[in-house]
This record gives C-alpha cells, sequence and structure tokens, in this order.
C-alpha cells in the first residue's frame, strides 16, 4: 500500500472564498516550488471576461503560467467533466516536465472533483427532456424547479445556487434520466483510491466581517477597471452567453440596463450576491476533508503555506 501511495504524483491545491487572496498565494507557491497554476475557476475559462471574473492579470501572474484560462468563448460550454478532463491533461503534463501542479480557485465542484478523482459517465438525455425542462422552466420560474430538485435531490440542491438554471436544470435532466440523484451518482462515481497526493491550503478570515470588507472594495474596485461595458457585452449576447448571463457579477446590472434599476442599487446587489456566494463557498470547503486552514489576515501566512508545502513534499 504504501509503495501504490509514494508513485502518486504531489497537487497543491490553494482555495478558499473569494477576495482571500488565493492569487497571490498561488503565485508565490509556485515562485518558491518550481509550480505552475491550473485555474478552478468556472468562470475564467472564457475570453473576454476578466473583471467580473477577477481574472489574474499579467502583472499578477509574475511569469509563473496559469493553465485553464481565456480558452473559451463566452457562448461555448464547461462542465464539471470537461475540468476534471482538462486538469488530468495538465497534471500529467506537469509532472512529467518537473513541475508542481497548483490547483487555485474557489469552485468547489471542481477541485474535489479532480482531487478525488471522480468519474463522470457521458449519459445521453432521451429526446426532447431538455426541451421539455427548459419549456417548464418558461412556465413555472426558477424557484419552481429549484424546489422540484430540493424535493427529489436535496443534496444536489444545497450544492447548487437557486439562481443556477442551468446546472438546476441539469440535475434535473440526470434524475429524470436515469431515475437517480445526481447525487448518488457522484457517490458511486468516487473510485476506493485517491488519484494524487494532495495538500489543499485553504484562506478565510477569523472575522467574517473582514471577509465581507474586501469583497465589497473588490467590487469598487471592479467598476473602477471597467466592469460595467463587460457587464454590457454579456447583457447584449445573454442568449448566447447563457453561462455567463447567470454569473455572479453580470446578471446584477441587467434591471440596469433594462432601465428598471439605479446603477448603486446594482452595485449593492452585487456586493450582498458575492457575501452570499462566499458563503456557500467557505460551507462547500469546510465539508471538503483535509483541508489546513490558514488566516488570511496573517503577515506570515505565505511562510505558513512554504512550510506545509516543504514538510508535504518532503513526505513524498
Amino acid at each position: 500500500m504504501a509503495e501504490s501511495f509514494e508513485k502518486k504524483h504531489p497537487v497543491l491545491a490553494v482555495v478558499g472564498p473569494t477576495a482571500t487572496g488565493k492569487t497571490a498565494l498561488g503565485v508565490a507557491l509556485a515562485e518558491q516550488f518550481g509550480g505552475e497554476i491550473i485555474s478552478a475557476d468556472s468562470m475564467q475559462i472564457y475570453k473576454g471576461l476578466d473583471v467580473g471574473t477577477a481574472k489574474v492579470t499579467p502583472e499578477e501572474t509574475h511569469g509563473i503560467p496559469h493553465h485553464a484560462v481565456d480558452l473559451l468563448e463566452p457562448d461555448q460550454t464547461f462542465s464539471v467533466a470537461d475540468f476534471t478532463a482538462l486538469a488530468g491533461t495538465l497534471e500529467t503534463n506537469l509532472s512529467a516536465r518537473g513541475k508542481l501542479p497548483i490547483l487555485v480557485g474557489g469552485t468547489g465542484l471542481y477541485v474535489q472533483s479532480f482531487l478525488y478523482g471522480v468519474r463522470f459517465t457521458a449519459e445521453k438525455a432521451p429526446d426532447g427532456l431538455r426541451e421539455q425542462l427548459a419549456a417548464e422552466l418558461a412556465e413555472k420560474g426558477p424557484e419552481a424547479m429549484y424546489a422540484q430538485l430540493q424535493a427529489v435531490d436535496p443534496e444536489a440542491a444545497a450544492a447548487i445556487h437557486p439562481n443556477n438554471q442551468v446546472r438546476v436544470l441539469r440535475a434535473l435532466e440526470h434524475y429524470r434520466a436515469t431515475g437517480k440523484r445526481l447525487s448518488e451518482q457522484k457517490a458511486e462515481s468516487l473510485p476506493t483510491e485517491r488519484p494524487y497526493r494532495s495538500l489543499v491550503l485553504g484562506l478565510d478570515f477569523p472575522e467574517r466581517a473582514q471577509l465581507y470588507r474586501r469583497i465589497d472594495l473588490r467590487v469598487d474596485k471592479m467598476m473602477e477597471n471597467g466592469l460595467l461595458p463587460e457587464a454590457e457585452l454579456v447583457y447584449q449576447n445573454r442568449e448566447r452567453f447563457k453561462t455567463a448571463a447567470q454569473a455572479i457579477g453580470y446578471k446584477e446590472f441587467f434591471p440596469y440596463f433594462e432601465g428598471n434599476a439605479a446603477l448603486e442599487d446594482c452595485v449593492e446587489k452585487l456586493k450582498q450576491a458575492s457575501r452570499n456566494y462566499a458563503k456557500r463557498q467557505l460551507t462547500w470547503f469546510r465539508h471538503m476533508d483535509g483541508v489546513v486552514w490558514l488566516d488570511a489576515a496573517a503577515p506570515d501566512v505565505t511562510e505558513q503555506a512554504v512550510r506545509l508545502t516543504q514538510d508535504f513534499l518532503a513526505k513524498g
């Protein structure tokens, strides 16, 4: 058993809610340990959506390669199954080159599915089921569809935001197509042994108010950096950019573009939505086993992360 453990490639992950400094810590660790970054963010995969997704800037990378960023047009779909396949290929290539793969991001489903080695089956939905669900959504509204999901698969519903209609419909589609809950499939698709030896570092603030202040400041900075024109681009293409149109950072401005809300009210809504999202991210990562939590406000947080990573790699 020990022998197979030693053969596993080491993978580092930096996780936590939005606005906790994951990007900077990931880059610092990559510089220290000869690593490269794999972005574990479901929105940063899209080209042209830079401000609203808090995409890493060229200056922030310090020359460290960042993978799984700017790969797709916003009208293309990208699922957790796509991510695990892409990240698996990237990990193989990085490890073969002697580079330490470092997952950085706040999309818990991506991080967990990759590190746990979740296998996704390519099941095909029965003809017409997708259209039927879309028609039901149009007729009954998103709240009713989310309530349906809560009734048939409460565990999946808890992991999906009520406004994320794409994922709500996907989970309902899976249930109607297979008669099984999506959460059941996830349990069945877990291998007996995890494919990587991993260290997962989690960033959080001891004071929740501190995190919320950082989120509010980040939103103000996004507005200064051109979030509004980016949101308008998404609004104008909302029928094509289906995933982006559901994303926090864009949909909050739709009432403003429609002439139904003041801009400052939309900015306030975005701050509230971001705070709520951070709470959901924390809930997800707190349920993940083995996360080593660090105080993001500690002046020596980078040094702590370096020491933990050194110990982890030494055990390999």
